[in-house]
């Protein structure tokens, strides 16, 4: 059935601290928690950017890909191949069931949810892959969620939108009663265990794994056994190479990364919920899906759509320096990141890349920069961030607007392209979720998605993490590797425990 349909709605006034509101629906499968409840403790802009949170779990059907196969499944569904693209089928999957805002209600009201993982852009684009793909994880899962717990921290209330999904016809609203029924139920019960992994995920038998080395020098590394993709003088001959690709003319930048592991000794609910305690971010999200758990802390919105206004927005990070040991001395810091003209230059350079990718599915002339070099101030580090907005156009939705800019240029380069293609050769392994996105898209055509950094990935007994920076021409591969350790500060720190 086609044509727009009302949801039901529960208002649950303050029903607690979020985090034992998701212990609740542990144990349903596909559990998606996009998290926003500690990113309004954040100085500036970020305050208003986190001020929503949602949670759904157990969807009607969840669409998965990895190469270029994709697959249509669910909870107690099997997976059935399906020729299309996974964006494409998503759009399918939403087609039938576009609905009007519930008015006064956070945007994500019913639709899908989920990752896209960096290396979808790489299919997207037709590039090759790194040498190692040693997570072995989908490189997207998106679910189709018919409820969802809806959080406005501003007013401190939270609602239930119950939509009926998939079912057509009168069939929907029964449903959509059942579902309610059921979420209202769990909120009144006890916390449940989280879910078991789905050991169909395990690993392939032949998945090679990429070669690995102990972290040395770093404070906390050597107790939770930590190692990484790069030795000390691996990263830096790696910062050369990027080098030597912008002085030969290929590339402006690129982001080069390492990746981390330790092993997970702890539950990874538990572990997200350390994490958010420490490090409040505005795009914070947990997602429990078949064999891999996602716990992010990212502070970097990629897209987002106004369904009703069309109006896009994105705000990329670029620039970065620690927090400081004193209020003198993190003034200082902040300061000299504002002023340093490396890192507005590598600012500007992605803004440019982001201009572009935005001008393709916007309306002409609509595309502008209302703030450049924005100073952010986060738990452990400084960061410069610019906004770039406009309006999309009345041909283009979501999946338009997500096919053309994606993955974010912030984390890949310019120009994007072959800046992925340098990531694919200097980096060792694919970088599975990281740089990707997590986010919805509303059956009311709102959309919002971050860029996943400061993010866990936990798979097979292990958590992975990973942390860059850009390189330009006149970097110091010194300074570059400190950059990536102060990013993964605050994830080696929850690691390492209270």
């Amino acid at each position: 059935m086609s044509g727009r349909f009302a949801p039901l709605v529960e208002n649950l006034g303050a029903p607690g601290d979020p985090i034992e509101v998701v212990g609740r629906f542990l144990d349903l499968p596909y559990l998606l928690f996009l998290d926003s409840a500690t990113g309004t403790a954040l100085a500036g802009e970020s305050r208003q950017l986190g001020h929503h949170s949602f949670l759904a779990a157990d969807p009607a059907r969840v669409v998965r890909s990895k190469g270029r196969r994709t697959e249509l499944g669910g909870p107690g569904l099997p997976w059935t191949p399906v020729q299309a693209d996974p964006l494409t089928v998503l759009r399918d999957l939403l087609a039938p069931f576009r609905a009007e805002p519930v008015p006064g209600l956070p945007p994500f009201q019913g639709g899908a949810a989920g990752y896209v993982g960096y290396d979808y852009g790489a299919v997207l684009e037709r590039l090759p892959a790194a040498r190692f793909d040693d997570l072995a994880i989908p490189d997207l899962m998106l679910g189709l969620y018919d409820w969802v717990i809806t959080w406005d921290h501003r007013v401190e209330t939270a609602w239930v939108v119950s939509t009926g999904l998939p079912e057509p016809g009168p069939g929907r609203s029964a449903r959509a009663q059942a579902r309610l029924a059921m979420v209202l139920e769990r909120l009144r019960g006890p916390a449940r265990p989280p879910r078991p992994p789905n050991r169909s995920v395990e690993s392939p038998p032949e998945l090679v794994e990429a070669p690995s080395y102990p972290v040395l020098g770093v404070e906390g590394a050597e107790p939770i056994g930590l190692r990484s993709t790069f030795t000390h003088r691996g990263y830096l001959d790696a910062v050369t190479r990027v080098r030597d690709y912008i002085v030969a003319g290929d590339i402006f930048q690129a982001n080069l990364s390492q990746r981390f592991r330790a092993p997970l000794a702890e539950t990874a609910f538990d572990l997200y919920a350390r994490l958010r305690r420490g490090n409040p971010a505005a795009f914070a999200a947990y997602l429990d899906f078949d064999d891999l758990r996602v716990m992010s802390a990212s502070p970097e919105r990629f897209l987002r759509l106004d369904g009703t206004s069309r109006q896009v927005e994105t705000r990329p990070i670029k620039g970065t320096r620690p927090r400081g040991l004193g209020p003198m001395h993190d003034a200082a810091l902040g300061r000299a990141l504002s002023e340093s003209d490396k890192d507005r230059a590598e600012n500007v350079m992605i803004v440019d890349l982001l201009r572009n990718d935005l001008s393709r599915v916007c309306r002409p002339g609509t595309v502008r920069v209302p703030e450049l070099f924005a100073l952010e101030q986060h738990p452990t580090v400084h960061h410069l961030v610019s906004t770039v907005i406009g309006e999309l156009d009345p041909a283009a939705d979501a999946v338009d607007l997500l096919r053309a800019a994606f993955p974010g240029g912030s984390i890949t380069g310019a120009p994007k392209v072959r800046a992925m293609e340098i990531i694919a050769e200097l980096e060792p392994s694919q970088r599975g979720i990281y740089c990707g996105s997590i986010g919805y898209v509303s059956t009311t055509g709102a959309m919002d998605t971050s860029i996943v950094i400061r993010t866990y990935l936990a798979v097979r007994g292990r958590v992975y993490f990973q942390a860059g920076g850009g390189i330009v021409a006149d970097s110091d591969p010194e300074l570059e590797y400190r950059e990536t350790l102060d990013k993964a500060r605050a994830l080696i720190e929850a690691l390492a425990g209270p």
